[in-house]
């Protein structure tokens, strides 16, 4: 019995995986291995970086490797192949050699309904990357495949014009989705009764589109991501690609900026009271070794406000022109990294204890600083807080997140003269600004919110009778 030798073992071609749904790129930050070493199923290969996170990618067999398609610091497009491993047996054939059954089998599984890799997002509004709009006129190959769908379609029913019978089946908001997107529906395979093309089926026709990136043996792809060739005086100016997270953050920015009408509403609180409580927690046994600060006690208040104020925990759905109440609160907490701002969110907020919610909030900031955020904690926030106060600004008038109802900024906390039980007094004060969208918050509504949290933090005791 002779054993195969490297070269001769078959070559399995590891993808860049989608680890998050709607990205169509990642940046390759940090290899972790190198031709000829020996890798196992399960085992980490690099990290790369999303515009959502940096991730660490796990290859999925165990082999040799043969080869690293890309240095570190391309940005290579989902679906492209990243790395060449040399497998025993059971893979992929190598470059040049015929196509064999499991070549057929590693090709299949981009289809329809896609496997996540690692952790995937919720719909986002904007920040997603869409792909370049059809033009009227498809390629031949891919116009006999419309012309023999519609065709099909024809035979099949047998009312109605020509020109109605052409158009693909499918329900006016997945139409629009599919315009957002960029998809042609008539390339669009359609899985709902009678033919219709649902939601799904325009996700995955985005998921198994190719990919517009040139070949990955290619060595001109990390040049054209460089740095624009416009002279200018390097001792003057320093020029910074816009990449990654940043990209991400503006582009969902400007989205929100522009899709949902903002409101904000400000009010300036005395929250004396609420200062000795964080020091008296501090104190507490059960609080001892937990993260108790301002924060902690501004978040419990906004859930109990939430809890009052259900209406305002939605968000708005354009494809189906329909308001989502959300009956759980994913509280989202933007924290500044070296790569940007990013915003994890606490899952089912509203469900934990004072105790629980400091835990979460530990490791949630814990987590965001060392870099090591998962997409999966900044999927499906509802509600945000800001804390612009930690840089000594007073307040401010912040942006929704996409697909959320509200966030509530937190100024500075400081010494001001108030006047207290008649007399004018120092006592510590700040400012609170709630932007909300005004499609789903009316003004009362989001009056009434505001005013909850402050008067809990004016008397933290309602914590425990509103709570």
């Amino acid at each position: 019995m002779t054993t195969m030798t490297e070269a001769e073992a078959p070559v399995r071609e590891f993808k860049m995986p989608d680890v998050g749904e709607g990205l169509t790129e990642a940046e390759i930050l940090k290899w972790y291995v190198q031709p000829g070493d020996t890798v196992t199923d399960g085992q980490v290969v690099c990290e790369v970086e999303t515009a959502k996170a940096a991730v660490e990618l796990p290859i999925p067999y165990d082999g040799v490797v043969h080869e690293l398609r890309f240095p570190e610091g391309t940005t290579v497009a989902v679906g492209t192949s990243i790395i060449a491993v040399s497998v025993a047996g059971g893979g992929a054939a190598p470059e040049g050699t015929p196509a064999a059954p499991p070549v057929q089998e590693e090709a299949k599984p981009a289809a329809p309904a896609r496997t996540p890799v690692l952790v995937g997002y919720g719909v986002s509004t904007s920040a997603t990357k869409r792909r370049p709009r059809k033009g009227a006129e498809i390629p031949a190959q891919e116009a006999s495949v419309a012309t023999a769908a519609v065709q099909a379609e024809l035979n099949g029913r047998a009312t109605g014009t020509a020109v109605v019978e052409q158009r693909p089946l499918a329900k006016p908001p997945v139409r629009k989705l599919a315009k957002d997107l960029g998809v042609d529906l008539a390339t669009v395979t359609p899985s709902g009764p009678d033919g219709v093309i649902t939601r799904e089926d325009v996700h995955a026709a985005v998921a198994v589109a190719p990919a517009p990136a040139p070949a990955p043996t290619q060595a001109p792809v990390p040049a054209a991501l460089s740095v624009p060739s416009a002279t200018y005086d390097t001792t003057r100016e320093t020029r910074i690609p816009v990449k990654g997270v940043r990209r991400a953050t503006a582009a969902a920015m400007v989205g929100s900026a522009f899709t949902a009408p903002h409101v904000t509403e400000f009010v300036t609180v005395d929250v004396t009271r609420t200062m000795k409580l964080v020091e008296e927690l501090k104190q507490d046994k059960e609080m001892q070794g937990r993260r108790v600060n301002p924060l902690l006690l501004i978040a419990k208040a906004l859930l109990v406000a939430i809890k009052r104020n259900p209406d305002i925990n939605a968000s708005w759905d354009d494809a189906a022109q329909e308001i989502v109440l959300k009956h759980y609160v994913n509280l989202g907490i933007a924290a500044a990294t070296p790569r940007g701002l990013i915003v994890p969110n606490i899952k089912d907020a509203h469900a934990k204890t004072l105790p629980q919610l400091a835990d979460s909030l530990g490791e949630l900031v814990s987590t965001a600083r060392d870099g090591k955020t998962s997409p999966g904690a900044m999927q499906g926030g509802t509600v945000t807080i800001t804390n612009v106060g930690v840089f000594g600004i007073d307040t401010g008038t912040p942006i929704l997140n996409p697909g959320e109802s509200a966030i509530l900024a937190i100024g500075t906390i400081k010494l001001q003269p108030w006047v207290h039980k008649g007399k004018v007094k120092p006592r510590q004060v700040t400012t609170l600004a709630l932007s909300f969208d005004h499609r789903l918050v009316d003004g009362e509504l989001g009056s009434k919110v505001l005013a909850d949290v402050a008067a809990i933090l004016e008397q933290p005791k309602r914590l425990i009778t509103w709570g």
